[in-house]
This record gives C-alpha cells, structure tokens and sequence, in this order.
C-alpha cells in the first residue's frame, strides 16, 4: 500500500496594480515582487515585475493609472509564511535620476474572490539634516538594496520613514487545493 504524501493547496493570484495617487509626482513606474515563507513555492507565473511609466490623469484626481497584470500561482503544505506582496514605485527628482517614491507591502488576501486593497506606503528618510542634504544635493536618496525587506520585521529598528499617499492594488484569487 502506498503511503500518502503530504497534501498541498494552490493559492492562484489573478489581478492588477490598478493605480496611485501622487499629488506632487508624476512620469512614475511600479514594480512587484513577492515574499514567502520557506514552505511556499512559486509553480506558475512570474514573481515580480515592472509597469510602464504612467503620467497623471487630467481629471480631478490625478491618478497615475498603471493596469499593471499579475498572474502567480503558489504551492504549500501549511498557511505559515502566506505571501505578501511587496510595490515599489519609482520616478524622476528635479535632476532626472529615478528615485524611489514609496515602498508598501501586504498580505494576499486569505479567502478566494475579488479582493481590493489599499496598500499604505513610506519613503525612508536620513537620519540627520547633513544626511537629507548630502543625499538631495548628490541626487541620491535612501532606498532599499532589497524591497523585500519591506514585508519583514527583522532589520528595520530605528528607521525613519515619510509617510506617503495610499495606492490601491486589486486582486482577484481563485483558490484550489490539491
């Protein structure tokens, strides 16, 4: 008789980076990425991304408006380490080099269906005035060598962050299990 193996269950991410709002930017891009647990494997699709550059709306709300696709399909044993997914957006300063314009991160959403989220995001900062100046005069602000480090606790104690806008980011999840 055959022993049976572990059960799996297939988390199936279907839907979009809809749009921004960043008032006082514009010409800016996204790109995604997730984070799991050691128990989670990617079986389909891609795990990260970048978008377009997308301009301000011309209506009221400026919205930078990206339709950014994702499409991910996840295998696991047990729900520890769920994934999140992890956005950063970047842009051009004044001097025209890309800079990043916020990081934010969250969890997919743990039942099937059409989920909307709204993913709070942050820029860090320098520590000290000598730091904002030297960065700003030399067209260099804080960023992440790894944005995955958005999505985790550990490694980020006294850190200084501005908070930013809110984005929304729309996922739709078929659910399955095996």
């Amino acid at each position: 008789m055959a022993a049976a193996g572990p059960s799996v269950f297939l988390l199936m991410v279907n839907g979009q980076v809809e749009s921004a709002q960043f008032p006082e930017y514009d010409d800016l891009y996204c790109k995604y990425c997730f984070v799991y647990g050691q128990d989670w494997a990617p079986t389909a699709g891609l795990e990260e991304g970048i978008s377009q550059i997308t301009s301000k709306s011309q209506d009221v709300r400026q919205a930078l408006v990206w339709n950014f696709p994702i499409d991910v399909t996840f295998k696991s044993t047990n729900p520890y380490g769920w994934p999140q997914i992890v956005l950063s957006v970047y842009g051009p300063d004044v001097f025209g080099n890309d800079v990043v314009r916020g990081y934010g991160a969250v969890h997919l959403p743990f039942s099937p269906g059409r989920h909307k989220r709204t993913i709070p995001m942050f820029v860090p900062e320098s520590t000290s005035k000598l730091q904002k100046f030297t960065s700003w005069f030399m067209g260099r602000r804080p960023e992440y060598t790894d944005p995955k480090v958005v999505a985790q606790g550990e490694g980020r104690e006294g850190e200084n962050a501005e908070a930013e806008r809110l984005k929304a980011a729309q996922l739709m999840l078929p659910f399955s299990s095996q």
